[in-house]
């Protein structure tokens, strides 16, 4: 009944949102008096807050169209270039450019948000490498027949992925980046594939903002995991799909619950950032209220998780820790993380980061004892939280250069 439930108040809100949006049109409207009153024009501004703050919205696009090189506008030119009933694999290049640039892929996080989260990082990461990043599926779309997805079949995409940029060009191995969740099964995909000598083990590893060993600096989200056993949350997260999805009968983790608990976390700040646009709005500037309106455009955006992948992930990663642990397996293969030798391995932090704590992805570091001190890096990225690594000014002045960097020394 909880999906049922949210559905039912999603389609109240919507109509909420509509007449609110009806509304604040009429108000705003020249041809109506009242919008030369100062009451008017401040309740059109309200009112159009409340039509934003209660829409729905459905996966975003992309929509990088072009990037700039050195001063130089370039068109870029998106593609699927292989299509899984979990998650695509799309490819970023630049048109009219010599393809043998290196090849990164972005792993993005199955936490909830869609692939283009990561928007901003694609964009700046288009002006040295041709990118390439896993698009996953909306459970609830999935249908019933295509079967499971959970950190095996995770670990699974993302080898058949590096295997098909690999074979691009074969002998030019690939580089990974990936952001926050799926550093975990990057790293561990990683070490599998140096086990087996993989021809496309990659070359370097940059791991941002994830829960490696969250028994260190842990956080409101590590405590929340910790706190409740496993079967609490496959009792009260929970949710059959309903019948109107394509993957209908699937049990999911939703996309909206993800959606609560990282608001509730900051409701505070998301309370202020919404009073921040209205008073923008009264004021005039339009800039600055769309720039809200678009974060969150992006923000409350959210997708279904299989439940056996999420559930997986929480037992395995928040409470038996078992990458830290050593005992991480992959179909039945211990997961050994000494066997890393051959990729270099890059670990960024953010200071002020509520979602994973410092240290926790700088201990891969430590785990990977396999490899040499020169192979490994350490940066934290000072005034930053969990966003701020991988999108905005500062992503794209001061971490982003630091990846680069590695990827070019260790390329």
């Amino acid at each position: 009944m909880l999906y049922q439930a949210y559905e039912l108040q999603r389609s109240w809100m919507n109509s909420v949102s509509s007449l609110a949006s009806m509304s604040s049109e009429m108000l705003a409207s020249p041809a109506n008096p009242m919008s030369y009153w100062g009451i008017g024009g401040i309740a059109a501004n309200a009112l159009d807050v409340l039509a934003h703050a209660t829409a729905h919205y459905g996966k975003p696009a992309f929509g990088i169209t072009e990037v700039d090189v050195d001063g130089k506008t370039m068109s870029v030119i998106e593609a699927t270039v292989l299509n899984r009933p979990f998650g695509d694999l799309k490819r970023f290049r630049l048109d009219g450019v010599d393809d043998k640039r290196p090849k990164l892929l972005i792993v993005a996080p199955m936490s909830g948000h869609y692939a283009t989260l990561l928007r901003g990082t694609v964009k700046r990461m288009l002006q040295k490498y041709e990118v390439y990043i896993t698009d996953w599926a909306d459970a609830k779309t999935v249908p019933l027949h295509e079967g499971h997805f959970d950190l095996d079949t995770y670990i699974d995409y993302l080898t058949e992925f590096l295997e098909y940029i690999e074979q691009v060009e074969p002998g030019q191995r690939p580089h990974m980046l990936a952001v926050c969740q799926p550093s975990v099964p990057a790293f561990a995909t990683t070490a599998l594939l140096n086990q087996h000598k993989s021809p496309a083990t990659p070359k370097t590893l940059t791991m941002m903002g994830g829960p490696i060993d969250t028994r260190e600096s842990p956080t409101s989200v590590n405590d929340h995991a910790m706190n409740r056993p496993i079967e609490w949350f496959r009792t009260s997260v929970i949710a059959r799909v309903p019948m109107q999805y394509r993957g209908a009968g699937r049990m999911v983790y939703p996309g909206f619950m993800q959606l609560n608990a990282f608001m509730s976390m900051n409701l505070q700040s998301h309370m202020m950032s919404h009073w921040e646009m209205f008073k923008h709005l009264t004021a005039g500037d339009d800039e600055s209220a769309q720039a809200t309106k678009s974060f969150y455009d992006e923000y409350r955006a959210v997708c279904d998780m299989t439940a056996e992948f999420y559930l997986q992930t929480v037992e395995e990663v928040f409470q038996k820790h078992s990458i830290p642990n050593g005992t991480f397996e992959h179909k039945g293969e211990i997961v050994d993380l000494t066997q890393i030798t051959d990729t270099a391995l890059l670990a960024i932090e953010g200071e002020r980061d509520d979602i994973s704590g410092l240290g926790q992805t700088k201990a891969a570091l430590k785990l990977a004892t396999g490899l040499s001190e020169d192979k490994k890096r350490y940066y934290m990225a000072e005034g930053a939280g969990h966003y701020g690594i991988f999108n905005g000014s500062r992503w794209r002045t001061k971490v982003a250069p630091v990846v680069e960097e590695f990827i070019e020394a260790h390329g």
